[in-house]
């Protein structure tokens, strides 16, 4: 199997290929959809439903900026919500390092189990046991996996998120960047982030790289880290 990382890379290759293609069939799909075409009638002709798009800004001219909200006016009529996630290369100097470190699934336990509690407040514990142990599976995402937490004074986990490592692409993503609530904006997430991003350079991964919500605070966040965006991935879903 093809490691994630590298499949992750290829994509950004190709970004700009697909921009003019992939999103524009969103758009029109949903724009059928909403004129009343039903899924198995656009099957039969060939049209199948999107799956999300990624496209360079370069690619985004006045005409697909109009074509955007036609098809986000589309979707909403059709039962369809659009998100848009951005892809975002660090290019800036890579830290010294920083004072998170590798840690087991049975360390981010507790945090994590409370993270899925908040979001799933009405789902019994079996089910909150199932998601926190399912994240084990991410160590299959690529050749190097790594859990990265940042602690507290009394050792408690309290920032943490997922390192994907391909050496032999140079490839680095930092995956699911989370801190608890009630440790936020005390450096924590810092922490991790340097961390990564040293861990990466240390195996010859020089393209490293994130997804961030194009709409939520953390983007900018991550620009004031030498983040920047090279990319979209546009998502459309029905409930």
């Amino acid at each position: 199997m093809t490691p994630l990382a590298e499949l992750l890379a290829t994509r950004i290759r190709l970004q700009s290929e697909f921009a003019e293609t992939e999103v524009p069939y969103g758009e029109a799909y949903a724009v059928k959809a909403a004129a009343g075409w039903s899924p198995a009638e656009l099957t039969e002709v060939g049209a199948t439903e999107p799956t999300p798009a990624t496209a360079h800004p370069a690619a985004q001219g006045q005409g697909q900026a109009a074509a955007a909200a036609a098809g986000d006016s589309g979707t909403v009529r059709a039962g369809y919500t659009h998100s848009t996630y951005l892809v975002m290369l660090h290019a800036g100097p890579v830290p010294a390092g920083g004072p998170a470190d590798e840690v087991d699934l049975d360390a981010i336990r507790i945090p994590l189990a409370r993270r899925w509690r908040g979001l799933l407040p009405d789902v019994d514990d079996e089910v909150i046991r199932h998601l926190v142990d399912r994240r084990e599976a991410r160590r299959r995402g690529a050749d190097v996996v790594r859990f990265l937490g940042a602690r507290t004074e009394e050792g408690e986990v309290v920032s943490w998120a997922d390192l994907y490592l391909d050496p032999a692409t140079g490839t680095a993503q930092i995956e699911d960047l989370i801190t608890s609530e009630a440790h936020l904006r005390r450096g924590y997430a810092d922490a991790v982030l340097t961390t990564a991003l040293r861990l990466a350079a240390d195996k010859d991964c020089e393209t490293r790289f994130l997804t961030a919500d194009a709409t939520g605070w953390p983007r900018h966040w991550y620009e004031r880290r030498g983040f920047s965006v090279i990319g979209q991935s546009h998502c459309f879903e029905r409930g």
